[in-house]
C-alpha cells in the first residue's frame, strides 16, 4: 500500500511537520483542521459558527484537491475548546453534512493550537 500527499493552497498550510492530508488504502486522512483562513493565515474573529464553517469549508477544499468530497466523509473528529458550544457548532456543522452524516466524535480539548475555539479531523473514502 502506498500513500499520497495531498496539499492545496485553498486550505492553510500546516504549522508543523505534518500533510493538510494523506491518501491511503482507499481512504483520505485529514489532519485537523483549524478555522484559519487561507487567504490571510489568519483566524478570523466570530462566532463558533462562523469559526466552524471555516474548518469545514478548509476540509471541503482539501478533499477536492483529492479528487473527493464532502459526501465521502465516514469519520469525524471535533475537538472544542469549550462544550457549551457543542449545540452552536452543531447548527454550522449540519450544513455540511444535511444528510447520511458521517459517525463522530465530540470533545472538549484543554487547549488548541493557536488557541482555537474549534479544530476538526475527518477520514474521507478516495
Amino acid at each position: 500500500m502506498s500513500k499520497t500527499i495531498i496539499h492545496t493552497e485553498t486550505a492553510p498550510g500546516a504549522i508543523g511537520p505534518y500533510s493538510q492530508g494523506v491518501r491511503a488504502g482507499g481512504f483520505i486522512f485529514i489532519s485537523g483542521q483549524l478555522p484559519v483562513d487561507p487567504a490571510t493565515g489568519e483566524m478570523p474573529k466570530g462566532s463558533i459558527r462562523e469559526l466552524t464553517r471555516q474548518s469545514l469549508t478548509n476540509i471541503k477544499h482539501i478533499l477536492e484537491a483529492a479528487g473527493s468530497s464532502m459526501d465521502n466523509v465516514v469519520k469525524t473528529t471535533v475537538f472544542l475548546k469549550d462544550l457549551s458550544d457543542f449545540a452552536a457548532m452543531n447548527q454550522a456543522y449540519a450544513e455540511f453534512f444535511p444528510a447520511d452524516c458521517p459517525a463522530r466524535s465530540c470533545v472538549q480539548a484543554a487547549a488548541l493550537p493557536k488557541d482555537a475555539a474549534v479544530e476538526i479531523e475527518v477520514i474521507a473514502l478516495a
